[in-house]
């Protein structure tokens, strides 16, 4: 596989992150390192930068592109782990994080991973392709009322009853293997009416779903932002890009609940909690690409980018 893509919002990430030759930074979510090469880059080719990623290909692929720094290490693990994988490096506090959470374009493109509706391939989306759990585990073992709550939740999908029903219904008859077999059952689903009147391809948020389900997304994702943010030297700053509304708003909750975290009455005369600000949000909450970066990369077209910068806590 290979990992060339376009890094998205690159031009906001590096005004964000601010590399200089002596900073110490992670990507989270290395993929094909294109991010993390733009920020070495702009240190001078002398900043330390922790690559993380899941995919073993991508870990493969970006140690090939990114031999000639002396300061890349690249990390085979889940940014959930973040902390204890830098930690196990021996890595310093450091002065950027950066997350990019959406699935990489090579993953998309290659059809054998079965993340994309639009081509016929084995029921998989596995980021990590170590791991066990598979997209046809979950299609064709969940019960019905499980399947329900994962496209209901992770894909926000108003006809996840329907789409759970026929699921079930189908791999009785026969398991469902391939991402086809997922696209009929979800054509079956849904009224054909709501299919012509509704924009964008009708198993896009089922598949979403399943995805996030698969690969445990979302449920961690809280506790490894702040991980990450403690694991930043005061003044360090932690980039994030999401791509759909459940990401940015655990993003954006999880920021505002670490600038705020006074819990005190509101109309208390005095903080009694204790609880200090950790961070400090900045460019006034999320960045959305340019419409020429879009025209360019339509995959970014969803994408936005939050940034916190860490505070001294006394």
């Amino acid at each position: 596989m290979s990992f060339e893509h376009i890094p998205v919002m690159l031009n906001e990430v590096l005004e964000a992150l601010e590399a200089r030759p002596d900073g110490v930074y992670c990507d989270g979510t290395l993929g094909g390192g294109g991010h993390s090469e733009a920020l070495l880059e702009k240190s001078g080719g002398t900043a330390t930068l922790y690559g993380i990623d899941r995919d073993p290909a991508a870990i493969a692929a970006a140690g090939e592109r990114l031999r000639g720094y002396a300061g890349f290490h690249a990390i085979h693990g889940n940014f959930h782990d973040g902390k204890r994988l830098l930690e196990e490096a021996g890595a310093p506090k450091l002065d950027g994080v950066l997350l990019d959470l959406g699935v990489s374009s090579p993953q998309l493109d290659e059809r054998e991973r079965g993340f994309s509706y639009h081509e016929d391939a084995p029921l998989d989306m596995r980021m990590d392709t170590t791991q066990s759990l598979t997209a046809a585990d979950v299609v064709n073992t969940y019960p019905e009322a499980e399947l329900n709550r994962v496209l209901r939740d992770w894909g926000e999908e108003r006809w996840a009853a329907r789409i759970a029903k026929v699921i079930c219904e189908r791999r009785a008859q026969q398991p469902l293997r391939t991402t086809l077999d997922l696209v009929r059952a979800v054509d079956a689903a849904i009224p054909k009416a709501v299919r012509r009147r509704e924009e964008g391809h009708p198993a896009r948020r089922t598949f979403q779903a399943i995805r996030i389900e698969v690969n445990d997304e979302l449920a961690p994702l809280d506790a490894a932002l702040c991980d990450f943010v403690d694991c930043l030297a005061p003044g360090g700053r932690i980039a994030v890009i999401t791509f759909h509304s459940l990401e940015d708003r655990l993003v954006k909750r999880c920021f505002q609940r670490l600038q705020n975290p006074c819990v005190c009455p509101p109309k208390a005369p005095v903080c009694t909690c204790g609880r200090k600000p950790q961070v400090k949000v900045l460019f006034g909450g999320a960045v959305k690409p340019t419409e020429e970066e879009v025209a360019e990369n339509p995959r970014a077209h969803s994408a936005k980018l939050r940034v916190a910068e860490k505070r001294e806590v006394f």
